[in-house]
């Protein structure tokens, strides 16, 4: 735009706006992929954190990209873009996607007259899916048995030949949403990949699903046959290497506590997101002020460094840090000696 031709610069956030659009339609930034946070973008372009706000405020409400709690801001899949994204003509490359079993329910207008059928159409698996579905898609405080039996345009008492209440519910949408993800026929040797395999496969099964982990509990345990595979698989592996049942099953509820207590964050970031409004970037800039009047007294000299260079968190590099210590917390009580890792 010329200086002299009448019209008002081009805001500043518009401007911001228009290179990452670009860079998404592009494929430069492919979906599933961070964009730059609040903090990035004041530190690449310059602007205040409000002007940084605004923009990916804006790339939202385009349908460009999407808050993943503990992960940050994340470009949309293609199918949820605007006008201002290209039409697709093959599939993009897109993060690691919830397993195929899942697919088929992950509807967002159910057929409630496709759905209802006769009355012997209406069969367990159905149920547990839709109830995975709504789960996944709103969290599990949106389960309940009419919810599910409206997804599935069926009565709601129909629902009761098949499951008890809801709890019975509860049990089979996590026996089916961690069947999704069986674990290899044959372990790797040593104690320490299978360990890393089913940590892994654990910490992406929460991820695909939020509400799995605060459905869970570590002091009442449900019976989930599916869960207990991963049981039998971490204590062989300790057991073949030595350790006796006492010491393999700590390390066992330890190892399964830390990935679902780092997991508990997901639904809880998506609960506050919903009641707020403010995704956790924009709830930490309303806190930013106060923050920083609270750390210049000098009574916080660490915190106060840490602020100033900023912090990048990260659940899914917590949870690698995490995950390394507690195996090399492992690997001195087996004696094998080996020296901490570095991550």
């Amino acid at each position: 735009m010329s200086v002299g031709d009448g019209r008002r610069p081009e805001p500043r956030y518009s401007r911001i706006v228009g290179e990452l659009r670009r860079r998404i339609e592009s494929g430069e930034l492919a979906p599933g992929e961070r964009v730059p946070s609040t903090r990035e973008i004041t530190r690449q372009w310059g602007v205040a954190m409000a002007t940084a706000t605004k923009v990916l405020t804006e790339l939202r409400h385009e349908g460009l990209v999407r808050a993943v709690p503990g992960v940050g801001t994340v470009v949309s899949a293609p199918e949820r873009a605007t006008a201002h994204a290209p039409a697709p003509t093959a599939p993009a490359p897109t993060a690691p996607a919830p397993p195929a079993p899942a697919a088929p329910v992950r509807r967002s207008t159910p057929s409630p007259a496709a759905a209802a059928g006769s009355p012997g159409g209406l069969t367990l698996s159905r149920i547990v899916a839709a109830a995975v579905t709504v789960a996944d898609a709103e969290g599990l405080t949106a389960v309940s048995m009419r919810r599910v039996a409206a997804e599935l345009g069926v009565a709601t008492m129909s629902l009761y030949r098949h499951v008890a209440d809801k709890d019975d519910l509860l049990v089979r949408m996590m026996d089916a949403a961690i069947a999704e993800r069986p674990l290899p026929a044959d372990p790797p040797p040593g104690w320490r990949a299978p360990l890393d395999v089913a940590a892994r496969q654990l910490w992406g099964l929460f991820r695909a699903h939020p509400w799995l982990a605060p459905a869970m509990s570590l002091t009442r345990p449900q019976l989930i046959t599916s869960a207990m595979v991963y049981s039998e698989w971490v204590l062989g592996s300790l057991h073949r290497h030595g350790l006796d049942d006492q010491s393999a099953f700590t390390a066992h509820l330890t190892l399964l506590n830390y990935i679902r207590g780092l997991a508990l964050n997901m639904e809880t970031e998506r609960e506050a997101e919903a009641q707020s409004g403010l995704d956790s970037e924009e709830w930490m800039d309303t806190q930013e002020p106060a923050l920083r009047e609270t750390l210049e007294g000098g009574r916080y000299p660490q915190l106060a460094r840490l602020s100033r260079a900023g912090y990048d968190f990260d659940l899914d590099g917590l949870f690698e840090f995490g995950l390394q210590r507690l195996l090399d917390g492992l690997a001195v009580l087996l004696d094998e000696g080996t020296p901490p890792t570095r991550a």
